[in-house]
Parts: structure tokens; sequence; C-alpha cells
């Protein structure tokens, strides 16, 4: 956080800035005041980390390899005398909080206050506070929400990943801009797993009330009450571990989200260790690969879609019918078989299944070709895979759905 003393520095040094003193914003933010003169080099030009008060700066501010620099035109003429910066480098103490002022506007540095409806349109950091634990969020709230009852959709992203790459990759908020939906983005820290995965093969992150799935579902409901938001329609969906994770929230909270969707994600529980976890991942001689399976008393009635693509050598495709699997509409006779291909891109096979009304239950995509990668998602994101089908798309249209009945 930041201490009173460093905001009213930093608050006139964005005055400064924005009145074209550059030097003696640079000064401010240095601890310095800018009533004090430095000394000229030679060559007439002022050193690193001085100024000259009264000379206003022209040029432009970049920020290039981690280091914030300015840089002035060259005049047609230089008249003997006349301000020349040249190259100002920032000390590394500021300059995470000088990149806050690039172009002279000032950023919030602090997450917003849960009591705080963040702007539509915004795409928000937020922290959430529970007594099982912390995470951070990134929170989207489509430009079309005026107080309404909107669904929400929790996005859980794979290892190595957080909310930022993850949108960026799938996508979510540019739909949920189209259709109407707030899109919630938990934060694994590496504090928790030092390749931010979602925990899912753990016992304790495996149960109601009790470790990740716990702070999950609370951070939902305290977004659906803070913004009031649809209840009915909470649905939960991740990627590889965000997915194992979602599939873990549908069994333990199936009173809270109306639809999950699974892409190249595990069943729940099939594992209680990380060597337990890596067999389940490669469908090998462990949990999953021969004998009583771990996990098969599970079983959920919220509506799933599974995504896997069948070249995936980071989790077995077949842990896609595993996970299928566990929701009872699985064993439902009747599923509709549909062959498909994207123009220049992947084949694929649909399956779904319907319940005794008819509707679609339960649907699982098989891409083939695909590799461990969220199908049909932008090359801005990381695990993405561009020749789709559109996974994003795909599930939001199956979530929009579905809806509690209570």
């Amino acid at each position: 956080m930041i201490d009173a003393t460093m905001t009213k520095r930093m608050e006139e040094a964005t005055r400064l800035t924005r009145a074209g003193k550059l030097q003696e914003a640079m000064a401010i933010l240095q601890g310095g005041s800018p009533d004090v003169r430095s000394a000229k080099t030679p060559d007439n030009s002022f050193q690193h980390g001085s100024y000259q008060q009264g000379d206003t700066f022209d040029g432009t501010c970049e920020v290039i390899d981690g280091e914030a620099t300015v840089s002035k035109p060259e005049p047609s003429e230089s008249p003997a005398g006349t301000f020349s910066p040249g190259d100002i480098q920032m000390p590394a103490a500021w300059r995470d909080k000088w990149m806050k002022f690039r172009g002279g506007m000032a950023q919030a540095e602090q997450a917003p206050n849960p009591s705080e409806k963040p702007q539509p349109g915004a795409f928000t950091a937020g922290r959430f506070t529970h007594p099982v634990g912390s995470r951070d969020y990134k929170l989207y709230i489509p430009s079309g929400y005026h107080g309404q009852a909107l669904p929400l959709v929790v996005m859980l992203h794979g290892c190595t990943q957080n909310p930022d790459d993850f949108a960026a990759g799938t996508e979510m908020n540019r739909l949920a801009e189209e259709q109407l939906c707030c899109v919630l983005y938990p934060a694994q820290p590496m504090t928790a797993n030092s390749s931010k995965c979602w925990n899912w093969f753990k016992a304790e992150d495996q149960q109601r009330e009790g470790g990740e799935p716990t702070i999950i579902a609370a951070m939902a409901r305290q977004i659906i009450d803070t913004h009031g938001l649809d209840e009915k329609r909470v649905y939960v969906a991740g990627l590889s571990a965000g997915a194992a994770m979602a599939t873990t929230l549908a069994m333990t909270y199936p009173d809270l989200f109306a639809a999950v969707g699974v892409h190249s994600g595990l069943p729940h529980g099939v594992a209680q260790s990380l060597p337990d976890a890596l067999s389940a991942m490669q469908g090998g001689s462990g949990p999953l690969g021969g004998g009583k399976t771990k996990g098969t008393h599970w079983a959920s009635d919220v509506p799933v879609i599974i995504f896997h693509g069948d070249r995936d050598t980071t989790v077995h495709p077949s842990n896609a019918q595993r996970v299928a699997a566990q929701y009872r509409q699985s064993r439902q006779a009747g599923a509709a078989v549909e062959q498909g291909k994207v123009a220049n891109g992947h084949s694929y096979t649909r399956t779904t299944h319907h319940n005794a009304k008819g509707k679609s239950h339960m649907e699982q995509w098989r891409i083939h070709g695909a590799g461990h990668a969220w199908s049909g998602g932008s090359v801005k994101g990381s695990y993405t895979d561009p020749k789709g089908p559109d996974a994003t798309q795909e599930m939001l249209r199956f979530f929009l759905q579905h809806q509690h009945a209570g």
C-alpha cells in the first residue's frame, strides 16, 4: 500500500507531469523538492535526476525493458543553453509506481473496496478474504450493466496462468460484453502452489466448507451479493487444473452452480497426492490405470459441457470420459452424436445427452488433432488453439440454457 507521504508526492508529480515539467516530477518522486537546482555538465545539459525550475518538457515518455525513459525531439536549430534532458532512467525503487503515471494519468494501486461497484465496462482487480483463506481476483462487468440481475461466470485458470492471461486467451470478457454477463477470475498465488495450479489433488481442497472450493464459492457469493447478480444463473468453467477444480465445485456446491464447463480437466477425487495426480493426468497405472477407480462414488446432477483434445499429452484424453461418468446424465441412454469441422481448423465429435424433458444436459466435445489448449482461443493468451471450435462461445451458449429452479 502507498502511505500518505507517497500519495502526496505522486499527486504532485502527476500535476507537474501534466504541466510538462517532467524533471520537477522526477525530483518529487525521488524525495527532493522542485525548488532545488543542480549544476550543469560541461556540455550545458543536466545530470541524471537534476532539473532546472521553469524548464518544460515537450518530448515523450516510454517504458522500455522495464525502465522509464524520456526523450525530446531534435529541433532544427538548438540555441545555446536550451534545455535538453536526454535520457533519464527511473530508479528501480520507483519504477512500478512511475509506470502508473504514464501519460500523466494516475491509477489507484490498492484493490477496490468490495462495497463499491466498479464502473460498467471495467476489468477490476480486487481481493477476497475468508476465514479459510484469501485470494486476489479480477472482475469484468459489461458496459450494459445498470444494476440488473446479470448471470455470473467464474473462470478458473490453469497452471502458470493468471486472470489477465486467461481472460485474454479465452476472450470470455468480449462475449460477456455482447451477451451481458459478469465474469469473475479468481487468482491462485504461488504461495498456494508454486506453479499457480489449483490444488484439485489435495484432500483438503476436495470438500465442501473447506479449502479452495470454499474460498471460490464464498467469493462468488460475495460478488453476487455486492452487485445484485442473478443467483440462479451462476456458472463455473476452467482449463486443466482449473477444470479439475471446476468439476470439484460441481460436486461440492451443486446448490450454487447452475452449470459447469470442463476443458482438458480431470474427475473429482481421483487423487490424494501429487504422485496420484501425475498418474491420473497420464491415465497410467495409478488410480485411473485399472481396477477400482478412485472418485467413482461421486456424482452430480449439474449440467456439464466438456472439451478435450484427442492429442493432449498433458492430461490424457481418457479423462474426458471419466469426467463425464461423474455426472448422472451421462448414464442415460439416447445420446446424439454429431461430426463437424471448423473452416480451416479442427474437426470434432460432439456427443449430446438430454434429460427427461429433452433438454441438453451434457455435451462432450472431442477435438480431433488438438493438444492441451483452450479450443478456439486467442493467441493473446497462453495455452490456446485458435483452430477451434470456439469453446468460450459454446460454453456460454450452454450455460445460458440452464438456471437453478430454486
